[in-house]
């Protein structure tokens, strides 16, 4: 009799270690998948701030920690955990893919254009003058042979008319000098630009991305200078800086303005399919924005684009 009772103890002594190795074994894996699905959700929602999904099933923070061998309900909890968040890391995980194939295709798009844009044949007399977005000011013909062409830069700095009064005007925009040498160096190209000196403004604003291209609102810099391309007319140029702004650095606080911004520029060259396709990846990356502090310019836009 007293073997028997032995045997049974050691049996049951034998099936608890076996039975926790399996309840870790499970507790590793929920932890792995929460890890994973953080990861994917910050790369769906790039700016973050309370889009993570919790899981649908999580322990209950108030029971009290026990050594004792698990229950077959526990199990049970923990691998309904491990369904719920596998669940959850397949259709994060999803659309993940789906905002790579858009931005994918968005830049094929944009480098065909770019493309059409060198290879557009544009007539030129020998003496002409090349400006930025394929503005062409000619100059009176001269009776002398013409000298050797130099070859023209592929991105032409800004011309603006340097008259006196000009200058003057452009001198009484007053400096900043906080001691913040972004700040100042970016609020001086944002006051340019508001005063309508775009040309001076897209100097001044490229400097400053150039010069700090990891500050922290450096994705203001790139917005802004896409803008005083835009506002001067030349939305070719544009849309370079609106998609490389959103592109490089999704995180930025700018960059669902820069996409509205690209969609808009597109629509000024006449390229409507594609400025809606941008107008859609604003509304798929950034729907707070979209359905926020955009959605009437985002509305505005579609509209005269005529997207469905």
């Amino acid at each position: 009799m007293n073997f028997k009772y032995f045997l049974t103890a050691a049996v049951v002594a034998a099936a608890v270690p076996s039975v926790q190795a399996q309840d870790a074994n499970v507790e590793g894996r929920v932890v792995k998948l929460e890890k994973e699905m953080k990861a994917v959700q910050r790369k769906v929602f790039p700016d973050g701030a309370g889009k993570f999904f919790e899981p649908e099933i999580q322990a209950d923070a108030a029971k009290p920690t026990s050594t004792a061998a698990p229950s077959g309900s526990a199990v049970t909890d923990l691998i309904a955990r491990v369904d719920a968040l596998e669940s959850q890391l397949a259709t994060l995980t999803g659309q993940v893919e789906t905002q790579n194939v858009a931005i994918k295709a968005m830049d094929a798009r944009i480098n065909a254009l770019e493309v059409a844009k060198v290879q557009q044949p544009v007539p030129v007399a020998a003496n002409a003058v090349v400006e930025s977005d394929t503005k062409v000011a000619v100059a009176p013909a001269k009776t002398e042979p013409a000298p050797k062409a130099a070859t023209p830069a592929k991105t032409p700095a800004p011309v603006a008319k340097a008259t006196p009064a000009r200058t003057t005007a452009v001198a009484a925009i007053e400096r900043p000098s906080t001691g913040d040498a972004f700040e100042d160096s970016y609020s001086y190209g944002f006051r340019l630009w508001e005063a309508k000196f775009y040309p001076e403004a897209q100097v001044q604003l490229q400097d400053t991305v150039t010069k700090f291209p990891k500050h922290k609102r450096a994705s203001y810099a790139r917005n802004l200078l896409g803008r005083a391309w835009l506002d001067d007319g030349k939305p070719a140029t544009a849309v370079k800086v609106f998609y490389d702004n959103y592109k490089n650095d999704p995180k930025g606080d700018r960059a669902p303005e820069s996409l509205y911004f690209l969609g808009d520029a597109l629509a000024q060259l006449g390229k409507a399919p594609e400025a809606c396709e941008a107008f859609g990846q604003l509304a798929s990356a950034y729907p707070a924005e979209a359905s926020g502090r955009l959605a009437a310019r985002l509305a505005d836009g579609r509209k005269k684009a005529k997207c469905k």
